[in-house]
C-alpha cells in the first residue's frame, strides 16, 4: 500500500504556491510543447519557435564580448596564462582575480561579501561612472546575478504582522520578481502605476497617492525603482531622480534603484543617472540619511551574459549593525559563483585606452548597443503602423511593452476559457504564429488596458520577420472578433 504524500498542494508553503513568474509561465510551458510537436514532425503554420519572452541576448545569437570571454577561460584554465593567444592585458586581469581566490583556483569558495580585489574593482568603477562620488568596496556585495541580491535585501527589510506588516512599493507595470519575491516573503505589494500617456513616466503625486492608500492597511516603507525601466523601457529624468529621492527622504522610505539597464539607453536627450549619484549631489541632508541599495548584473547591458550569474548591489547608509545581519544571511548560501564574479570584474574593469585589448572591445560594445538602438527604433516604428497597437518609444532597456486593443467579443471568449483577455491573445498568437511573446497581465497594467512585452534581441532581419507577423496575426484577430 501506498503512504499519503507528505508534501501536497494543500501542506506546501502557502507563500510559494501564491508565486508568479510570467516570464517563464504558461506561455513558454505551452511554447515548450509547440517545440517538441515542430521536432516530431507535426504541421505547424510555422517552422519554428521564436522566444522573444526573455532577455536572454546569447540564445538570440548575441556574440560574447571577446576580452570578458578570454579573462573568464584564463581564470577557468590557468594554463592558458602561458599561451601566446592571449593578449596581456586579459591575463594581467586574470591573475589578479586569481590571487584573489583561495589556492589561486576558482573552484574555492569565496568571502560571502565576494572576493575582495572585485568589491575594489566595482567601487573604482562606481566612482568612475558617477564623476568621482566616493564608494567604499565595504559596501559593494557581489550577488548571483541581481535577482539574488534584490530577493536578500527584501528578505531583511520585511517584518511586522497585520496593519504593521512591511509594504514594498513597486511601479506596474513591473519586473514579476518584485511580485514573485513580495509574496513569498508575505508582504504587501503596494501598486504605483506608471503613467503610460506620458512615455512611462514616474510620477510623484501617484506615489503620494498609492503610500497614502497603503498606510490603511499595511506599514510601507520600501520603493523599488527599476530604471532603465523593465517592462517599459523608460530612462528616468534627473528631475524625476530628485523628486523621487526627496519623497524617500520624507516619507523614510528604504530605495532600492534596479539599475541593471543602465548601458542600455537609445532615444535622444535621454541619459541614465545613478540614484547615488544625484542622492549625493542633493547634498548632505539626503546622502548622509536615504538608505539605497543599488543593483547590476552581467546578463544585461552589451554583454547579456545572463547565465554567469554575475552581479553587485551597493547599499550606503545601512544601519551598522544590520551590515552584519546582512554579511550574515549572505553567508548561509556560502558565496555567489566564483566565475560570475570574474565576469562581473570585466564588465566593471574593462580595457582602457593603450591596452592591446581596448580597440576589439570598444567596437564589440558600440557594435551591440548600435544595434540594439536600432531595434529599438524599428520596433517602435512598426508597431505604430498597425491599427489596433501603440508602442511608447523604447528610451532603454531591451523590450517593447505595447498597447494592443482587445475587441469584447474577444474578451467574452477569454472569459469562457478563464484566461486574462491578454494571456488569450498571446496564446493564439503563439499557437498561429510560433511567436512566444508575455502577456501584460503578467506584469501588471490599469484596469481595462492590455499589453504584451517582448525582447527586442533577435537578430535585425528575424526582428522584421517577427514584427511583420505579429502585425499580420493582430490585423486578422480584429477582423475575427470586430
Amino acid at each position: 500500500a501506498r503512504r499519503e504524500k507528505i508534501l501536497t498542494l494543500e501542506s506546501m508553503n502557502p507563500q510559494v504556491k501564491a508565486v508568479e513568474y510570467a516570464v517563464r509561465g504558461p506561455i513558454v510551458l505551452k511554447a515548450g510543447e509547440i517545440e517538441k510537436e515542430l521536432r516530431r514532425g507535426i504541421k505547424k503554420p510555422f517552422t519554428e519557435v521564436i522566444k522573444a519572452n526573455i532577455g536572454d541576448a546569447h540564445a538570440m545569437g548575441q556574440r560574447p564580448i571577446t576580452f570578458l570571454r578570454q579573462v573568464v577561460a584564463l581564470c577557468t584554465y590557468p594554463n592558458l596564462l602561458d599561451s601566446p593567444s592571449f593578449p596581456e592585458d586579459a591575463k594581467k586581469r586574470a591573475k589578479r582575480i586569481l590571487q584573489g581566490c583561495g589556492g589561486n583556483s576558482l573552484g574555492s569558495y569565496s568571502a560571502s561579501q565576494g572576493i575582495n580585489c572585485i568589491r575594489e574593482d566595482v567601487a573604482s568603477y562606481i566612482e568612475r561612472r558617477d564623476g568621482g562620488v566616493p564608494a567604499d568596496p565595504d559596501n559593494i556585495y557581489l550577488t548571483t546575478g541581481a535577482s539574488d541580491g534584490i530577493a536578500t535585501i527584501l528578505k531583511i527589510l520585511v517584518s511586522g504582522g497585520g496593519k504593521s506588516r512591511t509594504g514594498v512599493m513597486i511601479p506596474i507595470p513591473q519586473y514579476p520578481l518584485y511580485s514573485a519575491a513580495i509574496s513569498e516573503l508575505d508582504a504587501i505589494q503596494v501598486n504605483y502605476y506608471l503613467d503610460e500617456e506620458n512615455c512611462w513616466a514616474l510620477n510623484v503625486n501617484e506615489l503620494r497617492r498609492s503610500l497614502t492608500e497603503a498606510k490603511a492597511y499595511c506599514n510601507p516603507k520600501v520603493l523599488c525603482i527599476i530604471n532603465p525601466g523593465n517592462p517599459t523601457g523608460q530612462v528616468q529624468s534627473r528631475k524625476c531622480i530628485e523628486d523621487v529621492i526627496h519623497f524617500a527622504w520624507e516619507e523614510k522610505l528604504f530605495l532600492l534603484a534596479d539599475e541593471v539597464y543602465q548601458d542600455n539607453v537609445y532615444s535622444e536627450g535621454c541619459q541614465f543617472h545613478s540614484f547615488k549619484k544625484i542622492l549625493y549631489e542633493m547634498g548632505p541632508e539626503y546622502y548622509n540619511n536615504v538608505e539605497l541599495a543599488s543593483f547590476h548584473s552581467t546578463s544585461k547591458g552589451y554583454m547579456g551574459e545572463c547565465g554567469y550569474r554575475g552581479g553587485y548591489m551597493e547599499v550606503i547608509n545601512l544601519h551598522p549593525e544590520i551590515k552584519g545581519q546582512l554579511v550574515k544571511l549572505l553567508s548561509v548560501r556560502l558565496c555567489p559563483p566564483v566565475s560570475g564574479q570574474a565576469a562581473m570584474d570585466i564588465v566593471v574593469n574593462p580595457p582602457i585606452p593603450g591596452e592591446e585589448s581596448y580597440s576589439q572591445f570598444i567596437k564589440e560594445k558600440e557594435s551591440v548597443l548600435n544595434n540594439l538602438a536600432q531595434k529599438a527604433k524599428l520596433t517602435e516604428d512598426m508597431f505604430n503602423k498597425v491599427p489596433g497597437i501603440h508602442c511608447n518609444p523604447l528610451q532603454g532597456a531591451m523590450y517593447a511593452f505595447p498597447r494592443i486593443f482587445i475587441p469584447s467579443k474577444a474578451i467574452e471568449e477569454a472569459k469562457a476559457h478563464k484566461m486574462a483577455p491578454d494571456m488569450f491573445y498571446c496564446m493564439k498568437l503563439l499557437e498561429e504564429t510560433g511567436i512566444c511573446v508575455v502577456p501584460g497581465s503578467g506584469f501588471g497594467q490599469r484596469e481595462g488596458s492590455y499589453h504584451f512585452r517582448m525582447t527586442i534581441l533577435p537578430p535585425v532581419e528575424k526582428l522584421k520577420i517577427l514584427l511583420e507577423k505579429v502585425k499580420d496575426f493582430h490585423i486578422k484577430f480584429l477582423e475575427k472578433y470586430a
